[in-house]
């Protein structure tokens, strides 16, 4: 696998100089989804909506998709790919040109992580995680993969009484360094939760995620590794999803910028999501897509290159209508992103106290359908 140069994150601007690179740079909206919700997932609280869909059934499904903009998968191990049909995904990838651009490791379904994967105080749940993870590592190296998407939902606690915090987070992350030492050069990409299925899940917000790359980076002791990482490139970043930034009450743009400013954002999923509440995945610009908005608007500034991967929970329309939805719905704010005034931006964020209201004023204006209706915005005094 060769890691992907994404180090141009976390090049820092002059005003000018971001004005310039605004107006230069076009996000490459390239699509992902994930396998795993072209069938209808489990439910604690109603039947299944839909049929059960085999692996070929969903791959038809994602073919029809191509010309609409999909040229990516993602699927978990062992669940949606494992060693028995991954010549399946080779065919379909050679047939289509869709690719498999992620493996994660399903080190939360399993009763054996009932307690934790790598964080599991019980030796012998831990080494299972640990085994896990280093089969996932080199199936994602098989497959030529970008990444491995790695989501903790089992890896944390309900009672806080009497827990040594500190080991458990040492644990948890022991296991990963020595799973990606024992596989090499596999660049893993970290999604943190606050909660749910745990009612506290380890690393579970966007610094907390942070922290847990520079601690796993620092534990690393293979000397491939050790090279990637002393000529400037990262083998632990993020891949931030919506739901989870906002089930933890962060700001949107601002949560995605801590990973982008260190060149460290290897992967976006992207859904809708109120504050709180629980994970719902609803489709992207259905609650707040302000907050969309300024989000694109970050990732264009930082020069993201990566997919848009496409993380919900369609259970009441066919997925292939909701998978078009979200496509639109990011072409449509990439469309008012790159239609926007850079350097009248740029110059009230740089000088707030002689633009009071202004940039406000603006947004309105920029979303309004018929925006003539409303009074001229007066000029900015520069």
């Amino acid at each position: 696998m060769a890691l992907k140069n994404i180090r141009q994150q976390a090049i820092k601007r002059s005003p000018a100089e971001s004005v310039r690179h605004m107006k230069s740079f076009k996000l490459n909206l390239k699509f992902s989804a994930g396998i795993w919700y072209f069938s209808p997932a489990d439910s604690r609280f109603h039947a299944k909506y839909k049929k059960d869909l085999n692996l070929g059934a969903r791959f038809e499904i994602a073919a029809k998709l191509k010309d609409y903009g999909l040229s990516a998968l993602e699927a978990h191990y062992p669940d949606e790919v494992n060693e028995d049909n991954l010549h399946l995904w080779q065919k379909f990838e050679k047939d289509t040109g869709i690719r498999l651009i992620t493996a994660a490791p399903s080190i939360f379904r399993d009763p054996k992580f009932e307690f934790g994967s790598t964080s599991n105080p019980n030796p012998k749940s831990h080494r299972t995680a640990v085994e896990r993870i280093k089969k996932t590592l080199e199936l994602n190296r098989a497959m030529n993969t970008d990444f491995a998407i790695v989501w903790p939902g089992i890896d944390g606690y309900e009672n806080c009484f009497g827990i040594d915090f500190a080991t458990m987070r040492d644990r948890f992350a022991e296991g990963f360094a020595e799973a990606m030492d024992a596989v090499p050069g596999i660049r893993i990409a970290f999604e943190p939760k606050p909660y749910e299925p745990r009612g506290h899940i380890l690393y579970g917000t966007t610094a907390e995620g942070m922290l847990l790359c520079h601690k796993v980076e620092g534990l690393l002791k293979n000397q491939k590794n050790k090279r990637i990482i002393a000529r400037g490139d990262v083998l632990c970043c993020l891949n931030p999803e919506i739901g989870h930034v906002l089930m933890g009450y962060e700001d949107l743009p601002y949560a995605y910028s801590w990973p982008l400013s260190e060149g460290r954002l290897a992967h976006i999923h992207l859904n809708s999501q109120p504050l709180g509440n629980y994970d719902q995945d609803l489709n992207i610009g259905v609650v707040a897509p302000e907050q969309f908005d300024a989000l694109m608007y970050v990732l264009k500034m930082h020069g993201y290159d990566g997919y848009f991967g496409i993380d919900i929970n369609p259970e009441r329309m066919p997925v292939e209508t909701a998978i078009k939805i979200n496509i639109d719905a990011v072409r449509a704010a990439n469309d008012r992103i790159n239609a926007l005034d850079y350097e009248s931006i740029t110059y009230v964020v740089e000088h707030p106290e002689k633009a009071r209201g202004w940039l406000e004023a603006y947004l309105i204006r920029t979303r309004a359908i018929n925006s003539g209706k409303l009074p001229p915005l007066p000029p900015l005094k520069k």
